[in-house]
Formats: C-alpha cells, sequence, structure tokens
C-alpha cells in the first residue's frame, strides 16, 4: 500500500509520528510535515524526533511538484493526522497552496480513501460545517476520540487504541487495542 501521511501543526504530531512508526513493512509510508507542525514539534517534542523519520520517504509541504501530487503517481490512501483546523478549512473549499493540500485535493478528485484526524476542542460550527461538507463528499473524519471499552490504562495504550482504530479505516491489521466484546 501506499499511503500519503499529512501531518499538520495542530496539537498531538506525536500521534501522527507514532502512527507511522507502527506501520507495517506492507505499507509504504510518503510524508509530509507541514511548517507548522515542525514548530508544533519543537513546542511539544523536540526537533530530534523528526530524525526518527530518516528511514521514510519525506517531502517538504512547499515541493508541490513532489511525485505525490499527481494521480498518476498512484497512492492508495491518505490520512492527514493531525489535522489543523486551517489544512481542514482549506481541504474544504478547494484550497491546494501546499503539497498536503494539493495531495488531498488529488485524493478526492481520484476517489481515494481520505481520512482527515481533526485536533480541536470545542468545535467550531465553522469546522463543523466543513466536516459535513468533506464527510458528503466521501472523505471520512476520524478525529482522535476515545473508546473506553479497550480498558486503557496509560497514554501509550490509549495512543495505541486511536492508531489502531486509524488503521482499521485504512484496511491495515493491527492488534493495537483490546476490541468490543474480547478478552
Amino acid at each position: 500500500m501506499r499511503l500519503v501521511v499529512g501531518i499538520t501543526g495542530a496539537s498531538g504530531v506525536k500521534l501522527g509520528l507514532k502512527f507511522v512508526s507502527l506501520l507495517p513493512s506492507t505499507v509504504h509510508p510518503f510524508i509530509v510535515i507541514s511548517n507548522s507542525a515542525k514548530t508544533a514539534i519543537q513546542c511539544e517534542e523536540n526537533r530530534e524526533t523528526l530524525s526518527t523519520l530518516s528511514q521514510y520517504t519525506v517531502y517538504e509541504d512547499d515541493d508541490i511538484s513532489a511525485p505525490i501530487a499527481s494521480g498518476s503517481f498512484g497512492s492508495d490512501a491518505m490520512i492527514i493526522l493531525p489535522c489543523s483546523m486551517n489544512t481542514l478549512a482549506k481541504c474544504s473549499v478547494g484550497i491546494a497552496d501546499t503539497l498536503i493540500t494539493r495531495t488531498f485535493s488529488v485524493m478526492l478528485k481520484e476517489r481515494k480513501k481520505t481520512i482527515l484526524a481533526p485536533r480541536e476542542m470545542p468545535l467550531s460550527p465553522i469546522a463543523l460545517e466543513n466536516m459535513l461538507k468533506l464527510s458528503n463528499l466521501g472523505v471520512i473524519i476520524a478525529p482522535p476520540v476515545l473508546g473506553y471499552y479497550s480498558n486503557q490504562e496509560t497514554l501509550h495504550d490509549m495512543e495505541n487504541f486511536l492508531i489502531g482504530k486509524w488503521f482499521d479505516l485504512l484496511g491495515i491489521e493491527n492488534n493495537l487495542y483490546k476490541r468490543w466484546g474480547t478478552q
């Protein structure tokens, strides 16, 4: 699977980085980190955190000529995790001024599976309208919302639950969390 992972400047960039680190070898990620995400990494983690991505294909967000910006590249799916409200708004009105938003618009026109994980609370009426519009266009809106039935006890457990749910949406087999009805 060729998976585009956009990491934007919302709180929770660690989730995007951990998502990538847990991908199985059958998934080839193409990663784009926005400039705002790099700032968030400095605030929430540290700059060295980006060095963990050195084994992957990583593009700069201003490189709109990158292969993933074309439908002929053949990406299978895309997730924007976390998805800032700015990126969500741009996606909802077709603004494609960065590699992340341009690739999103390609995925939309190609009718490829696309997931946005908006990270904000509370949600404004504008954000809710944007999410509804995108959902009606076939985009999966999957914010990081916990399901307590899997009995998470640590932050690590909570993150694995969320990542496991996103993997499920992408059809990536995993056992990152306790599923409903299992011991």
